[in-house]
């Protein structure tokens, strides 16, 4: 499995969407820690989008994963940018490829 580093972009005009979905955004992310796709995600500070850490055999398999996301769904996310990420050092580097 490959480790992805996703990055969420939100614009200020999904703020609502986005509140209102959030529950069952969670709940998905919930889902995917339990099966152990996901290893952590958590929103910036600032407001301006999140980070997602996420396993999956090949890009085509994550981007099919993200489009569950029901902030996909309600068109709560600006933008997508995923880099595979190779986390070598720390309690991450044992899910390195």
């Amino acid at each position: 499995m490959t480790v992805f580093a996703v990055e969420y972009v939100y614009d200020a005009e999904s703020a609502e969407v986005r509140d209102a979905n959030r529950p069952a955004h969670r709940a998905w992310l919930a889902g995917l820690a339990e099966q152990g796709t996901l290893l952590a995600s958590g929103p910036y500070t600032d407001g301006a989008g999140a980070l997602l850490l996420l396993k999956a055999a090949d890009e085509s398999e994550l981007n099919a994963t993200l489009k569950e996301d029901p902030f996909a769904a309600v068109q709560g996310i600006a933008g997508i940018r995923t880099s595979e990420w190779n986390p070598i050092i720390g309690v991450l580097s044992a899910h390195a490829s």
